[in-house]
């Protein structure tokens, strides 16, 4: 908890801009703040705060460090570090900013806070994994619009589709969309799983969808409930959506077309589910797990195991 007399102290006592960094440092070391939304360490979460307060590029800069923090600066930091200890509000809802392959989103609690490592595949264009470069992108429960807009910018001639349930999520996919420039680009499409994309066909599909299973709903960090349950939950298993997405894909693959899932910790519920496939997990090298891929051919393959009566 940051005590409002810690904060005025600060105030008055604290004058630079690593004075700032340093002192927010050990307010995090002895709150109770969980570190998952852009940073895994209270060093980089506390740059990040203070760089971001004073409009600054978030990279720590030594020169930078020794400048003196205004009155007023210094009364944004102290909000934004009450809101951050305090009711363990995610950073990248204070600022509105999150990075995803190394471009800003505008994010708010309409959305997740982007942090997929499907990223990683984006920037190597899927080195791989597709054949050739993708004509026809859909981005299954966009959220900020991210994934597609990242996509866009892989593959600048293909067309994407960004599609989500959420009539919210879409408003800032659509914001996402217009901050980029994307509009030639990228649709966002209201749809239920495949509902609003009926009788269209893609030469890749990414999805991260909803995949908490609801033990680890019940278990997750406070920052975590800021975010929108419906971008989160999935069931007894984490599987509901996941489950639907495998039945249908095939037929929304053209003949060559390969299918991204991420479903996280859920990976030990998929291969209970369907113990009968063989499910190619994706290695990552900047950390991540459970992401998979399949082929239309493998879909079609496994669909007696996918379609479920």
């Amino acid at each position: 908890m940051l005590e409002s007399h810690a904060s005025e102290q600060a105030a008055k006592q604290l004058n630079t801009v690593f004075d700032f960094v340093r002192w927010l440092v050990s307010q995090f070391n002895q709150s109770d703040v969980y570190f998952g939304h852009g940073t895994d360490n209270p060093w980089d979460e506390a740059y990040s705060l203070v760089y971001q307060a004073l409009n600054l590029a978030v990279d720590p800069n030594d020169k930078i460090d020794q400048c003196q923090v205004t009155d007023d600066e210094k009364q944004r930091i102290l909000a934004w570090a009450e809101q951050r200890i305090n009711h363990q509000v995610p950073l990248a809802y204070l600022t509105n900013t999150a990075w995803f392959c190394g471009k800003a989103y505008y994010v708010d609690e309409r959305v997740l806070v982007p942090r997929s490592p499907i990223g990683e595949l984006i920037q190597n264009q899927f080195a791989g994994i597709v054949e050739q470069q993708p004509n026809r992108i859909l981005d299954l429960c966009t959220g900020s619009g991210c994934i597609a807009i990242a996509c866009a910018y892989a593959f600048p001639e293909a067309d994407v589709d960004a599609v989500d349930i959420s009539v919210d999520a879409l408003e800032v996919c659509d914001n996402n969309i217009e901050h980029h420039a994307m509009w030639h680009n990228v649709t966002p499409i209201q749809s239920d799983v495949f509902s609003g994309v009926q009788g269209q066909k893609y030469d890749l599909i990414v999805s991260n969808p909803p995949y908490v299973d609801a033990e680890d709903m019940a278990d997750l960090p406070s920052e975590f409930h800021h975010e929108p349950e419906l971008g989160l939950a999935a069931g007894v298993d984490g599987l509901s959506i996941v489950n639907t997405i495998l039945a249908e894909a095939a037929d929304h693959l053209t003949e060559n077309g390969v299918l991204i899932v991420e479903v996280g910790n859920s990976l030990v519920h998929m291969e209970q589910a369907y113990p009968g496939v063989e499910f190619d997990w994706i290695e990552f090298n900047n950390g991540g797990i459970g992401v998979f891929k399949f082929t239309r051919s493998q879909l079609i393959q496994y669909r007696d195991a996918f379609v479920k009566e």
